[in-house]
């Protein structure tokens, strides 16, 4: 008795875990997940912050010197009819503030194409777990349909055994049970990969809450276009050759606008370099006076005075390894711009041709024909009873229908994964093929 109640202890506290942890899923949206993820994601907070720094250095390059104050005094007989001086210098920069604003400003560019970059890949990443999701749980529901119907099928089987004893009947039992122990594999399988799923999705989120997690909504399949808000092509039509649409995606793509912006920065970066070459002016201006017992006419004397020099001459020093590490920066700029298009068309062709045979495969999933095996599936169970049909054909297609409904997931999930992946390439979540 005693550990029976233990028993039934454990059971509830079993079950109780289970429905707290079930509780702790919140159903969000495409857009809300979005959100959530810009908020906590650590790599855009690190480009946001590159974002304000590089803001604040084109402060930084504008600035003017600060001036210098001075004093200069005479004292014992080197002060006789020598005057005391106070006074303000300014060294002023010639021809470097603004091209050292310029490198600012470009810099400053680079740091928002990698901030947007960052964003845009993380709304990818959003998109291609969102969907991975949803697709999942439609799997997981249509086995689990799968597996009442096989168990419908046993019961049935069942009962016909009870009736008559033939050898075709039971053999019907042992296939309906062979079925079963497969789906009920098949549905334990399908319900990993949801919570494998549901983890990525989280992990995309990155909530920094422990208590939130999160989960999509149940949504049509057949929807998801509207769903995640990124325009995919319709199914009508032929797509455009690959050379017709080329030069227009690579114009989006952000690392060939980061690599032309890198080439920019070296080459003002050189200027910045060169332009140390020239001396900076140096004035001053300030108040000179002589006491009575300094002066010789024994009076006090005052004045003003003004200054000016060249500072910073390179004399001793020319910069020559600055500038010529500076000449090699913006070769290897140019170097990597080439590498970069040459790498992104090539990148950009194949995810273009796997999107195109995703969707040659989706066409072959067309609506008339998903009706058509949902129609022959829901009633195949009453010809069987109605006009005596072999049990066995119950099962094959019963198989064939799961078979296809797999199937069309599957190219679903291909072809939505291989737009986005296309849009990953073309670096926008707005480009439109026309057909």
């Amino acid at each position: 008795m005693f550990k029976k109640k233990i028993f039934v202890l454990c059971l509830f506290y079993f079950f109780s875990i289970i429905f707290c942890y079930a509780e702790e899923y919140k159903q969000i949206d495409f857009i809300t997940a979005v959100e959530i993820a810009q908020k906590n994601n650590l790599d855009i907070q690190v480009s946001q912050i590159d974002v304000s720094v590089a803001k604040n250095d084109i402060k930084i390059a504008n600035r003017l010197q600060n001036p210098s104050f001075s004093t200069f005094w005479n004292f014992g007989e080197a002060g006789k009819g020598n005057p005391n001086q106070i006074g303000l210098s300014e060294t002023i920069e010639l021809f470097k503030r603004n091209p050292r604003k310029n490198l600012a400003k470009t810099k400053y560019k680079l740091a928002y194409d990698n901030y947007e970059y960052d964003k845009f890949n993380l709304k990818m990443d959003i998109a291609e777990a969102y969907i991975k999701l949803v697709i999942a749980k439609f799997i997981l529901k249509r086995y689990e349909q799968q597996k009442q119907y096989i168990e419908q099928l046993l019961s049935t089987a069942n009962k016909d055994i009870t009736k008559d004893k033939q050898v075709n009947n039971t053999m019907n039992l042992i296939q309906s049970r062979i079925a079963l122990n497969e789906i009920l594999a098949t549905v334990n399988k399908a319900k990993a990969e949801v919570k494998i799923a549901r983890i990525e999705f989280n992990k995309m989120i990155n909530e920094k809450n422990s208590n939130n997690y999160y989960d999509v909504k149940d949504i049509d399949i057949n929807n998801l276009n509207d769903i995640i808000k990124i325009n995919i092509p319709i199914l009508k039509g032929t797509l455009p050759p690959f050379e017709q649409i080329k030069e227009i995606a690579i114009e989006n793509r952000y690392d060939i606008r980061i690599a032309k912006n890198q080439i920019d920065v070296a080459e003002k970066n050189l200027t910045v370099v060169v332009r140390q070459l020239v001396p900076d002016l140096e004035i001053g201006s300030g108040y000179s006076y002589q006491f009575a017992n300094d002066s010789d006419t024994n009076k006090f004397k005052s004045g003003a005075y003004i200054s000016a020099g060249l500072v910073n001459i390179p004399l001793f020093y020319t910069y020559k390894p600055e500038i010529k590490n500076a000449k090699l920066e913006v070769e290897q700029a140019n170097l990597n711009y080439i590498s970069t298009v040459s790498k992104a068309l090539k990148n950009l062709e194949m995810s273009y041709e796997k999107f195109r045979m995703a969707r040659v495969n989706i066409k072959y999933y067309n609506k008339n024909i998903l009706q058509d095996t949902e129609m022959l599936f829901k009633n195949f169970e009453q010809i069987y009873k109605e006009k005596d049909v072999d049990f066995s054909d119950l099962v094959s297609i019963e198989e064939t229908y799961y078979d296809f409904i797999n199937g069309y997931s599957t190219a679903l999930l291909d072809y939505y994964i291989g737009w986005i992946d296309f849009l990953r390439e073309v670096n926008t979540e707005n480009f439109v093929i026309s057909l």
